[in-house]
């Protein structure tokens, strides 16, 4: 029984990635063929390499990005794991199939800028989504990979090399304003992957060196009902045993959390920090991670 039950779940827990990996796909794909190619934007990665030999040969972005995919895919095999070479396969598979079935949309505007800005925020959504469903569109970050074992350069900066390279190209095959439309379209995009991924609910995490630790704790989860952690540091200067007060808050509850620690120890150390995203008891839970 409990083996079934897991087999279950896991069967559904795949199905709801592949769900949003199409769900994404398609976002994208409708980004890429009604603004994107329509006004004669670059693109970074393998999806950017695939949109060049479009405007130069007129070749399918669709067939492109799985040909262009294919030899990574092969390079792969021992560099990375067989969930992340499987989710590449199944994101590069779809989108390839989704570009097919929306490249027919007409465009949404020929407004370069316009395009550039809408469809960094919907190519943003979409490759969120797909990222939040274990998904990853393969190409380059496969090529990062294996430059990053054999360079001193990280995955990080290498794909940003990769990007350069192609916007460079862009840049002397067409004009430099391909390449600065872009930078734009590809900034935006960013952005918003990473809004999609950690969400619109930042909150803050406080830190307080005190001695009055107990003090503050208490008032803490009397006045906002969260939790707090307490644990034991050194004064490197002093050597003085201390203890820090730990917590995560709202960003509403800061001015009330400030008070009770000027209230209660005025000489208090505090330091304040931004948590993106926060899971576990009176904030988000794991359903969707």
């Amino acid at each position: 029984m409990q083996w079934r039950d897991l087999k279950a779940r896991l069967s559904w827990q795949f199905l709801k990635h592949l769900l949003g990996i199409i769900l994404g796909s398609s976002i994208v794909s409708i980004s890429i063929n009604t603004l994107i190619i329509p006004n004669q934007i670059a693109d970074g990665g393998v999806t950017g390499i695939a949109i060049i030999l479009h405007y130069l040969f007129k070749w399918p972005v669709s067939w492109m990005i799985i040909a262009l995919n294919l030899p990574l895919f092969i390079l792969g095999l021992k560099l990375v794991g067989r969930n992340f070479l499987l989710f590449s396969v199944l994101g590069v598979g779809i989108l390839s199939a989704t570009l097919s079935l929306t490249s027919h949309l007409p465009p949404l505007t020929h407004d370069i800028l316009l395009a550039s800005i809408s469809g960094g925020v919907l190519s943003g959504i979409g490759m969120g989504i797909i990222f939040r469903s274990r998904g990853s569109l393969g190409g380059t970050d496969i090529l990062a990979v294996l430059f990053a074992r054999t360079t001193p350069f990280s995955v990080g900066q290498i794909l940003l090399g990769i990007d350069a390279v192609i916007f460079l190209v862009a840049a002397l095959l067409f004009k430099p304003e391909v390449a600065m439309y872009a930078m734009i379209y590809m900034f935006i995009a960013t952005r918003v992957v990473d809004l999609v991924q950690e969400g619109l609910s930042h909150s803050k995490s406080v830190m307080v060196v005190t001695v009055r630790p107990q003090e503050i704790a208490n008032e803490i989860m009397a006045k906002l009902e969260r939790g707090v952690t307490l644990f034991q540091a050194t004064g490197a200067y002093s050597g003085d045993a201390k203890q820090v007060v730990y917590c995560v808050i709202s960003r509403t509850e800061l001015s009330q959390i400030k008070e009770i620690v000027r209230v209660q120890d005025p000489l208090a150390f505090v330091a304040i920090s931004e948590v993106p995203e926060v899971v576990g008891e009176g904030f988000s839970n794991w359903k969707g991670h």
